[in-house]
């Protein structure tokens, strides 16, 4: 860990400090990432490549965080969407061993056939093919030796980097960075356990039992475990192989059509969707039905969620831009909004760069980017999985443009948003929230007496204490802070110094072979011990 930073430049300790000015030009040549000077790199690039180098759960880590533009810095977003996981699969005696511990029979006892060669390979776990000895044939997912140990002694490292580091990541723009490592953890945590993804995929059959146009892979549940999972296996061609489905009889168009709703009802009506809707994951069937396959990671929406997020859409479509400020506070868990009218000035630019462009100029991908940049800037913090809905809404529309050119994004979301709506102004949505609002006016008036007692009793004993934030000063607050830590470091080498040559002529202080005394010589190491890291904290 601490050779890869190093090899980086991190972190201030030589690209952002002073000490730059120590490494000679031969020095900074050789210290490069392929044919590039490491100091010719901008910060995210590095970072990037530290992700990159430490490994699959530092790579799986940036691939999630990607989808968090709320958090993390669009030139950092940037970057991580770079990074491709490319593990290499472990041996099938491994594989062999797990499914047998996991599932306690000799694996020739479970499956008639299994394909030692991986179909796919990732930092979790690895894909086989197989047949059940009923003859049905599946795919088994599973998981990499001891990897759940790995992701664990690298998130604690990762902790010990955003602690030591805290003040790195806040002047480059990454605030609360702890909070970014433990929604990670949360999300490496799901998908450790492919119990998850079999309730995942129980879920999503169940909502769409009666659909006869949208399937759903079964889960065999009695071969499955926390690291072995077996699924059964679907036959078909990708979304977008466009030749296949003509050859099949199938019009792509409609295809495209019928696999944007599917999705659009996953978000605006159940409120739990897949999460990762890209080509290899969409699979279409000879008979023209739509499969979804890979349900490690899905996303979900309440229901206030989704009325807002819905809000946002149907603002947009009507160029109603103090209505769409609206609708993303309610969605934000938290705002710190400063300036109310920059805000809404912000979401009209979007409004007129979009809501009236024709299917030829959209482009979803670049609309949801402004709203991330924006969400992002005026400091709203709102649900994971609206960012896992404008990355799934971009991937549909980029599936879209190669099968059916003429499809609309927008359009094709206005009749749920419209239909969302509707459902807020119901009368019967009105009578929930009355019933509510009574709940809670009658928790606050059962609470309120003993509260305010409790109090009064405090304020008799002399226990109740007051605090005072001064809110927007924190960094300057910290510039001071840091600037009289540097000026006293800076009397105490100048003490060193003057010391130490006050006594250098001093006739009964032991010596050196070279006649310095050791005291004076130890006042000028410190000294220059001391200038280093002055130097390091300097800007």
């Amino acid at each position: 860990m601490a050779r890869i930073l190093i090899k980086y430049g991190f972190e201030e300790v030589v690209v952002n400090t002073p000490l730059q000015n120590l490494v000679s030009q031969r020095s900074r040549l050789s210290w490069a990432h392929g044919d590039t000077s490491v100091f010719e790199l901008n910060t995210w690039e590095r970072v990037r490549m530290v992700f990159e180098e430490l490994g699959a759960t530092f790579v799986k880590g940036a691939q999630v965080l990607s989808n968090r533009p709320d958090l993390l810095p669009e030139a950092l977003i940037t970057e991580f969407q770079k990074l491709q996981s490319s593990v290499a699969p472990f041996d099938f005696d491994k594989v062999k061993e797990i499914i047998e511990a996991e599932l306690g029979k000799p694996i020739g006892d479970i499956f008639a056939t299994f394909d030692e060669t991986p179909i796919g390979s990732a930092s979790i776990g690895q894909v086989h093919l197989a047949q059940l000895h009923n003859g049905e044939k599946v795919v088994v997912k599973v998981q990499r030796p001891d990897v759940k140990k790995q992701v664990e002694t690298d998130l604690s490292i990762l902790k010990e980097i955003v602690k030591f580091g805290a003040n790195f990541f806040e002047r480059n723009g990454i605030m609360d960075p702890m909070d970014i490592v433990i929604a990670f953890e949360k999300s490496m945590q799901k998908e450790l356990d492919y119990r998850t993804e079999a309730r995942n995929i129980t879920q999503f059959r169940q909502f769409y039992a009666k659909h006869t146009n949208f399937y759903i892979p079964q889960v065999y549940k009695e071969y499955s475990t926390n690291k072995v999972l077996v699924l059964e296996f679907i036959k078909g061609c990708k979304i977008t192989n466009i030749e296949q489905l003509q050859a099949w009889g199938i019009d792509p168009k409609q295809i495209a059509q019928a696999g944007m709703h599917i999705y659009l009802t996953q978000i605006f009506e159940f409120g739990f969707f897949h999460a990762d809707p890209h080509p290899g994951n969409i699979i279409i069937q000879e008979t023209g039905r739509i499969c979804l396959i890979d349900f490690g990671m899905v996303g979900k929406l309440s229901k206030r969620d989704k009325l807002s997020f819905a809000g946002v859409f149907i603002s947009m479509a009507q160029q109603d831009a103090r209505a769409m400020a609206s609708y993303f506070r309610r969605l934000a868990t938290e705002d710190e909004i400063a300036d109310i009218r920059a805000f809404e000035a912000d979401l009209q630019e979007i409004i007129d760069d979009f809501a009236v462009l024709d299917v030829r100029e959209s482009n979803m991908a670049e609309m949801a980017a402004r709203m991330q940049a924006i969400i992002y800037e005026h400091r709203l913090k709102v649900p994971g999985a609206v960012f896992i809905i404008f990355r799934a809404l971009a991937i549909l529309e980029g599936i879209g443009k190669v099968v059916h050119p003429d499809m609309n994004t927008m359009e094709e979301i206005k009749p749920y948003g419209q239909k969302m709506v509707m459902e807020l102004y119901s009368p019967q949505n009105a009578s929930s929230n009355a019933l509510s609002t009574f709940n809670d006016l009658l928790a606050f008036v059962n609470t309120f007496p003993s509260e305010l007692k409790d109090i009064v009793r405090k304020l008799r004993q002399g226990k109740l204490h007051t605090q005072i934030g001064i809110d927007g000063y924190d960094y300057f607050l910290k510039t001071i802070d840091r600037a009289v830590g540097r000026i006293s470091l800076t009397f105490i080498i100048v003490a060193l110094i003057i010391g130490a040559s006050l006594i250098i002529d001093s006739p009964t202080i032991a010596r050196t072979n070279g006649g310095v005394p050791y005291l004076s010589l130890f006042g000028y190491v410190s000294a220059g011990l001391l200038l280093i890291v002055l130097m390091m904290k300097s800007r």
